[in-house]
């Protein structure tokens, strides 16, 4: 089998600053995921994904690694993380590590020790030094942008930065090799092969702990293009073929994810998925995103989960189709929401469309991501303060999707004993805001809702991922086929609407709200969702 056991996998990601404080401090922890592995076994989720757990000075919510192989002590400690994978194999959920591979933190002893060097390390620098600046200079204000940043030690010149100015690049060469210009390695020289090497010995020193992959965050930022973003891709994709094969050889049930779909590092099989994650236009299309991640780069527009009925499904499918020619065989990963961007809000009254979503979410081909706290509908909370680097920009906030978990009506939502002033994000203030107590006692909730449509999915197998899907209807309501023996109908506007085909004829409902099938004719009221047997599935 191998890695061929992502294709069946639905994820769960856990924030782990915000999901379970087991010790008082404000701070999520590992013991409180363990606390509340019975929880997330519950959904019937099989597969966890952790954001970085690594040590570090937090500048960027654990993006900013000083120690690749120790677990941050807010966190607890490795053996702690060791018991946390043994807790959830017990309970039969493997656990993905985010694994941040392009930098590092200024605080990382690879950097201090270039810092305060004279020149070049003889074995090849670990990051990008200039000690005059090109004249290409990157100017783009926008989260991510590469940049060059004043040396802050001894060594003097400039180093390039990934994200926030705290965060070094990792050396893994040039798309071009320019003569005048020494920082600028090949692929192939001493500083990116000692980079390379080393994520193979992190992957390898976590694996050895039981973890089942990980999660590569900004997996296409490695090797520089300088403008010839084609090249840069294509090299990217190279290395990351090398440590593919490498694992596939070595750790060969082991998975990496990358953030982002895969033809942004180009060739198709340096990953084991793509990942149409939020930022991608793909998922922008189908939910609102007014809240939280307006990147310059790509405007808002209406989504086709909304009230009015005034989106449409044309470049999600697209993305699709085009992901799925790419490499027919390689799972997509989708999520509801994320630590990044908005939680998943298809309007003024999410709650109205959460059942459409969820249900198109669990049911389409797709591997499917829950981010922690939307199997109870919990909303993207505006106003929160700049937490660890969470507000890149006036509008670009992601701390209202960072929120503490609301597991009951007690202190704290019953996410942490500490006093409310030492939380590390304030609980959503909202009176009628959703709990996983009071879910649990109402058969209609979202999150028994949730259970069902995972239950039914690992039950009929024409609802996962290897099972082609047809679309019979494109607009509202949306309709499609899972593997000519299942139908799926959503209709996330406010009005009813109407489908008729012969193919309609005899399905018989496994889970459906608002929807009725009389002979060939579909009738789905505002909000509907349902899930059909065709005659001869039932």
């Amino acid at each position: 089998m191998g890695s061929d056991w992502l294709h069946d996998a639905v994820m769960y990601e856990v924030y782990p600053q915000s999901f379970a404080d087991s010790n008082g401090d404000g701070i999520g922890d590992l013991r409180g995921v363990i606390e509340r592995l019975d929880h997330i076994a519950s959904l019937g989720v099989d597969t966890l994904w952790f954001n970085p757990c690594f040590a570090s000075p937090f500048v960027d919510a654990g993006y900013d690694v000083s120690d690749y192989l120790r677990i941050a002590p807010r966190y607890g400690s490795n053996e702690d993380m060791v018991e946390l994978v043994a807790e959830a194999k017990r309970r039969g959920i493997r656990v993905l590590l985010d694994l941040v591979a392009g930098h590092t933190s200024i605080d990382h002893p690879w950097f201090k020790r270039e810092l305060h060097a004279d020149g070049p390390d003889p074995e090849g620098d670990r990051y990008v030094w200039c000690k005059e600046l090109p004249v290409r200079e990157w100017s783009l204000d926008v989260p991510g942008t590469p940049a060059w940043v004043p040396s802050p030690g001894p060594r003097q010149g400039w180093y390039l930065k990934n994200f926030f100015d705290e965060q070094p690049a990792l050396n893994f060469g040039w798309a071009h090799v320019g003569e005048g210009e020494p920082w600028r390695d090949a692929v192939d020289a001493p500083g990116p092969r000692r980079n390379i090497q080393a994520l193979k010995d992190i992957m390898a020193f976590w694996l050895e702990r039981g973890v089942a992959g990980f999660r590569i965050d900004m997996a296409f930022s490695l090797v520089k293009d300088d403008g010839d973003v084609e090249r840069g891709q294509q090299l990217t994709a190279e290395l990351w073929g090398e440590i593919r094969e490498w694992l596939d050889t070595a750790y060969p049930d082991a998975v990496i994810v990358p953030e982002g779909k895969e033809p942004r590092t180009g060739a198709p099989l340096a990953f084991h998925a793509d990942f149409f994650l939020v930022i991608h236009q793909e998922h922008a299309s189908l939910f609102d995103n007014h809240f939280a991640g307006v990147l310059p780069f790509q405007a808002p527009q209406e989504p086709f989960f909304d009230a009015a009925g005034r989106g449409s499904m044309r470049v999600f499918l697209d993305g699709w189709n085009a992901a799925k020619e790419l490499d027919p065989g390689r799972p997509v990963i989708m999520s509801t929401a994320d630590h990044d961007f908005d939680r998943l809000r298809c309007g003024p009254r999410t709650e109205e469309q959460l059942g459409a979503a969820l249900t198109f979410l669990l049911t389409w081909g797709s591997v499917p991501c829950l981010y922690y706290g939307d199997e109870i509908g919990m909303r993207y909370v505006p106003g929160m303060p700049e937490v660890e680097g969470s507000i890149c920009n006036p509008a670009y906030n992601r701390a209202g999707c960072r929120t503490p978990m609301q597991w009951d009506d007690g202190p704290n939502a019953g996410f942490s004993t500490a006093d409310p002033s030492r939380l590390y994000l304030p609980v959503d203030p909202d009176p009628t805001r959703p709990t996983v107590a009071a879910q649990e006692q109402d058969p209609n909730s979202t999150l028994n809702l949730v259970k069902r449509l995972i239950a039914l999915r690992k039950s009929t197998p024409a609802l996962g991922s290897r099972v082609a899907t047809r679309v019979l209807h494109e607009g509202y309501p949306f309709a499609y086929l899972r593997g000519e023996t299942h139908l799926v109908v959503v209709n996330p506007q406010r009005d009813r609407g109407t489908l008729s085909t012969g193919e309609l004829s005899g399905a018989a409902p496994l889970l459906a709200s608002g929807i009725s099938v009389v002979g060939d004719t579909l009738t789905a009221e505002g909000f509907a969702y349902g899930i059909f047997a065709l005659p001869g599935h039932i």
